[in-house]
């Protein structure tokens, strides 16, 4: 199985194009604001969403376009989340129109997402007016798409795989934005991913639904879940390859890629966290399910003790053990060991639930850096989990201390 990671974000698949432009919703003309992805031909669609109750319109009108499993255009708006307000709907199913007006595709075969404030009246006008310039622009330009869906994030997050099915060559394509209000509850960010793949509908939901299992649910920043958040998937079959149409190694084979393709942006969105310097990864091993292991690497990722102190550089494995602690799982904490890992080197900090010696300076230096690994070992069984979180700095405050202004 040869997956290779390559170059074009969300056009790197065959069929599809994307534009990113700034129309006007955000103050500031340098940052991008609105993005398109559309597909040459007919594709099929899957995505899933935020678990939080309070859902944005467009979420609503997203479900109700793909309902037949079919899809070929995203367009996305930042700096405005068009949720709490009253023609929420409506502006969510003009966004539709005015991409179908422009590009000959069907209103139903648009999945719209808006992110940014929340019940801020959002001018559709604005949208229109910019829809010419927004098709013009379409090509190549994953970039520029990723630059137009982004809020807070400091840097862009794309990503493109290539692999082969049936000798043929086969790619997933992704972009997404998240920088804050992340947390495990599926899906707290956007992402939008592309496919050449021929795979049947049902497949690419499976797909999607047991990887957001192992890569978003498995992210949190601040422990906030958002109203407006998805990830979906078009899939136009434009690689040739016969239909995925079974579990069999072709679908193993689109799974590891699609794997790769989400692990990697979750380790984009979780070092880019509102205000993180650092990116942290916590890897769980040992564990006697696979739900223990997950609940111990989302407890440890999500304490704000634990993040406070890897922004701080200061090797408190305690906190880790707290963290384990009320994560609600039954453990044997005396089995349990703790390392800290990073390009500085390594140190074991806790054996058998204990501390033990270990040297603070080489601890601290390993802390330093920008992407730390923290290693517990429940010695309790085969299975293995990894979550993403970054550490918490004075730069959160005061990002979110004036996020309206």
């Amino acid at each position: 199985m040869n997956i290779s990671i390559i170059e074009g974000g969300v056009t790197a698949p065959k069929g599809f194009l994307a534009s990113g432009i700034h129309c006007g919703i955000r103050k500031n003309k340098t940052k991008k604001d609105l993005a398109l992805i559309i597909s040459d031909r007919p594709a099929y669609a899957a995505a899933v969403y935020t678990q939080n109750i309070v859902k944005g319109a467009p979420l609503i009108v997203t479900k109700k376009n793909i309902a037949n499993k079919t899809a070929r255009a995203v367009i996305c708006n930042s700096g405005n989340a068009n949720t709490c307000n009253p023609n929420g709907i409506e502006i969510a199913e003009k966004m539709c129109s005015l991409v179908a007006t422009a590009t000959g595709v069907s209103d139903t075969d648009v999945i719209v997402a808006s992110t940014g404030v929340i019940g801020q009246p959002l001018d559709c006008n604005i949208i229109e007016r910019a829809m010419c310039n927004l098709v013009n622009g379409l090509g190549n330009n994953s970039k520029d798409a990723s630059e137009a869906i982004m809020t807070t994030d400091t840097k862009r997050k794309e990503i493109a795989v290539r692999f082969e099915l049936d000798g043929k060559a086969c790619s997933i394509g992704g972009i997404a934005k998240g920088s804050g209000m992340i947390h495990p509850n599926m899906a707290t960010l956007l992402v939008f991913l592309t496919t050449d793949v021929a795979i049947c509908p049902s497949l690419l939901q499976e797909a999607i639904d047991d990887d957001v299992k192992h890569s978003f649910n498995m992210v949190s920043i601040d422990g906030d879940t958002s109203t407006n958040d998805m990830m979906c998937i078009l899939a136009n079959g434009a690689a040739m390859n016969a239909e995925i149409t079974k579990n069999d190694s072709n679908f193993e084979t689109y799974k590891a890629a699609l794997k790769l393709v989400t692990t990697q942006l979750c380790k984009m969105i979780a070092k880019d966290g509102e205000g993180a310097k650092k990116l942290i990864e916590c890897a769980v091993y040992g564990g006697k399910s696979e739900s223990v292991a997950k609940d111990v690497a989302k407890s440890v990722i999500k304490s704000s003790l634990l993040k406070a102190a890897i922004g701080g550089a200061d090797a408190n494995w305690g906190r880790v053990l707290c963290a384990i602690g009320y994560s609600g799982v039954n453990l044997d904490i005396t089995k349990i060991d703790v390392t800290f890992k990073s390009v500085n080197g390594s140190v074991n900090v806790c054996k058998n639930g204990v501390g033990v010696q270990f040297d603070e300076i080489l601890a601290r230096e390993i802390l330093l850096a920008d992407e730390i690994t923290i290693d517990i070992e429940l010695n309790d069984g085969a299975f293995t989990a990894t979550a993403w979180g970054c550490d918490l700095t004075e730069g959160y405050v005061e990002i979110n201390g004036q996020y309206r202004s």
